[in-house]
Formats: C-alpha cells, sequence, structure tokens
C-alpha cells in the first residue's frame, strides 16, 4: 500500500478479544462504536495527529482539502525497468481520477509462480491471530481441531522472505502510479500476502470479518493500495468487488458516522446498480484502487480455486 504517511497500527488496549466478538455478535451501532474507543486512544497516544485524520478523511470536503497538499511528482523514477508490460502510469493514474481504480496489472507468469508456491509452503495465522499457525493445506483440518471457521490466513512480516514479494514491492512503475495519483509524498507503508479459505461462516463471523457490508478504508488521508490474485478468482472463489466513483462522493450520513461498513442497499441505491465492478482474473491478474471508496471485501469462497 502507498501512503504519504504511516498510518498508525491499531491496537486493542483494554478490551479483549472476546469482548469485542461479543459486541459484534449481538451489540447495536452504539455499543460496536463505544468498544472500540479503547483502540482510538491507543492510536491517538501513539500519533495525536491520527485524530484529525480519523475524523475529517471520512468526510469529502476534508478529503479534498488535504488533497491540495499533494506535490507533483518529478518522474525521477519514471521509465526505469519494470517487470509490468504494456502499462503506462499516466493512463492508470488517469482511471484512479475517474474511476477510482485500475483494473490492467498483470504479474509474470515465473513472479506468480514463485509467490504462490511461498504461499503454500510457508505457514499462516488464522484470522489474524498469531497463536492460530498452520499451513494453508491443513486449513480444514485446523477449523475441525479448532472448532471455529477460519477465514484468513495471512503471512505477516514472513511475506518479505520471499524474493519475488521483493521485487513486486519495489517495482518502479508501481511507485511512479503512487507518486503521480497521491503525490511526490507518497511512500510505501506495508506488503502483505493471505488466503481467503473457503469455509461456513456464519452471518455473525461474516460480520467480524466485515464481509457482509460495503466498508471505505480509514487509514490515511491519501492512500493507494495494489492488489494480485496468485490463483484464479472468479465468482465462486471470493472475487474483491469495488464501487466505481465512490471515491469522488459519498452519502452524507455515512460521512458523519464513526463506522465504515455499509449495507449494500444503501450504497446500490446511492451509487447505481451498475456501480460494483467485480474483479474477476486469472493467477497474476492485479488492480490498483483508492481504498477510500466503498468495496465488498470478498466472501469466504465456495470453493477452492
Amino acid at each position: 500500500m502507498h501512503s504519504p504517511s504511516v498510518s498508525p497500527a491499531h491496537d486493542v488496549a483494554n478490551a479483549s478479544a472476546d469482548d469485542l466478538e461479543a459486541v459484534a455478535r449481538k451489540g447495536g451501532k452504539l455499543k460496536r462504536m463505544a468498544v472500540r474507543i479503547p483502540t482510538y486512544m491507543a492510536d491517538i497516544r501513539e500519533n495525536p495527529a491520527w485524530l484529525p485524520m480519523f475524523l475529517l478523511a471520512r468526510t469529502i470536503p476534508g478529503r479534498r482539502a488535504h488533497w491540495l497538499t499533494a506535490r507533483k511528482s518529478n518522474g525521477a523514477i519514471d521509465n526505469l525497468p519494470t517487470i509490468f508490460t504494456g502499462v503506462d502510469a499516466e493512463t492508470a493514474v488517469d482511471a484512479l481520477k475517474r474511476d477510482g481504480i485500475f483494473p490492467d496489472l498483470q504479474l509474470p507468469p515465473d513472479i506468480t509462480e514463485e509467490i504462490s508456491a511461498f504461499g503454500h509452503q510457508t505457514p499462516c495465522f488464522g484470522n489474524f491471530d498469531r497463536k492460530i499457525e498452520f499451513a494453508a493445506s491443513d486449513h480444514r483440518a485446523t477449523e475441525d481441531r479448532l472448532g471455529r471457521p477460519i477465514l484468513s490466513g495471512h503471512h505477516f512480516e514472513r511475506a518479505l522472505e520471499c524474493p519475488a514479494v521483493r521485487t513486486v514491492q519495489r517495482d518502479p512503475l508501481l511507485s511512479e502510479i503512487a507518486r503521480r495519483y497521491l503525490g511526490a509524498q507518497a511512500r510505501l507503508i506495508t506488503t502483505r500476502t493471505w488466503w481467503s479459505f473457503p469455509t461456513k461462516a456464519s452471518e455473525a463471523d461474516r460480520s467480524l470479518a466485515s464481509l457482509d457490508k460495503y466498508h471505505f478504508d480509514l487509514d490515511d488521508w491519501r492512500m493507494l493500495k495494489f492488489f494480485f490474485y496468485l490463483v484464479d478468482v472468479d465468482k465462486g472463489t471470493g472475487p474483491h468487488v469495488f464501487v466505481r466513483g465512490s471515491h469522488n462522493k459519498r452519502r452524507l450520513k455515512h460521512q458523519l458516522t464513526l463506522l465504515v461498513g455499509h449495507p449494500a442497499d444503501e450504497i446500490i441505491d446511492y451509487y447505481g446498480k451498475d456501480s460494483p465492478v467485480t474483479l474477476t482474473g486469472k493467477a497474476g491478474s492485479g488492480f490498483v484502487e483508492d481504498p477510500s471508496a466503498s468495496t465488498w471485501e470478498p466472501s469466504p469462497p465456495k470453493s477452492r480455486a
């Protein structure tokens, strides 16, 4: 992810995971917001500048005002060797400004294969919990052992042990797209690899994982995220869904709430039934998006890719 400044790490200081889970399963909107107050206070103590971002970056006027601070890229890294062919940075940025997304990135086959092999061979952590460590091939057995669904498996810092991941991370074309869109201050924040697993998740589990609502990310004032599929993804294997144009406008009540997730009917009613784009593709296909737009996190895949 590229961003002009480092986003604060979210840490639940005084609320246990069980408390958060209980509220997410049973609590209303006010309780769901209240239980996050310790998290917000920890963020403020760590970085006081987080508070104005958190309050104002969700509003369109606030975001537009902050965009005025963006400095134009000087093109210093333009035309450097890249692993991506047939992609023009200016074309990508034009699409991002217009739609909030550019869907035409493609990893070379050898890079795709190396990262995919790494993902299969390297143990991951289930549902963001470092106590749940397992190989992707042991996903079903791990669910049976724990008696609970595991929707995702993240590699966290282990991702950077893969040379191909570092190659993608350092690619000058991706950096130039970020600099032209976000401003010359843009810099890399984090690089992640993870699995989205097929599982029988309850509605409560889907809610906990933000799988039942459209939402926008609120990690910084200006952001980009680059995504690449490492397996073939169709409509049955948990594709990402993006709402075109939602980076430039937002329903007023969605700007004035502390929640970032919103029901599908509210999003479709406001942006139009043709605005959601379902991003399917072969292994290695990728896209870059402005995550301040509304997206639908992939539902648990119905089958393994």
